[in-house]
């Protein structure tokens, strides 16, 4: 109850309602598919609300659909691997507030330069400033938030530093070694 109720506080910050961040949280802590009725009596919603947030993860990408063979009600589960949570969420909120941004950032700039306004080399420095570090950003992301995205646990270990960087060196060699049976 304390994860779901903190991941739900957490989901303002993130962009998305309370609920929807619930219900990712119980279907993740749960680590097993459940249906809306289930997830509607745990966090005491309605099937509005639940409908809602489930459509909204499922758009989102960090849930997905489940079957359970003669069972006719729908079952949903949360992707488990944390990493690719956060690449994904990632990804949708650079989607959905720094692509529009940098849309109107580049329209803005295009129609000041063909106002010929007094003032619009300055602001365009200025503009372009900020479309070059946005576009900067936005390719740095890109390769860390691939579709494999192993840039982003590599550069999250190389920038924590040395202590975590040999941490993964032997957590490597050791699975190496258990591949190869001399583990």
């Amino acid at each position: 109850d304390r994860f779901i109720e903190a991941w739900g506080r957490m989901g303002s910050v993130w962009g998305i309602s309370r609920t929807m961040a619930e219900v990712h949280a119980l279907l993740y802590i749960t680590g097993e598919p459940m249906c809306t009725d289930d997830i509607m009596a745990r966090l005491e919603i309605s099937r509005g609300n639940a409908s809602m947030s489930l459509r909204a993860l499922l758009d989102w990408g960090i849930i997905s659909r489940a079957h359970r063979r003669g069972d006719r009600k729908e079952y949903y589960q949360a992707e488990q691997d944390v990493w690719a949570v956060f690449r994904t969420i990632v990804r949708e909120r650079m989607k959905r507030e720094i692509d529009p941004l940098l849309v109107n950032l580049h329209e803005i700039r295009d129609h000041t330069r063909e106002d010929g306004e007094k003032a619009s080399s300055d602001l365009d420095k200025r503009l372009d400033a900020m479309i070059d570090f946005f576009e900067t950003a936005t390719g740095l992301a890109g390769r860390f938030i691939g579709p494999s995205g192993p840039g982003l646990r590599l550069a999250a270990t190389l920038l924590s530093g040395p202590g975590k960087i040999e941490k993964a060196a032997k957590g490597r060699g050791s699975r190496a070694r258990s591949r190869k049976g001399t583990a």
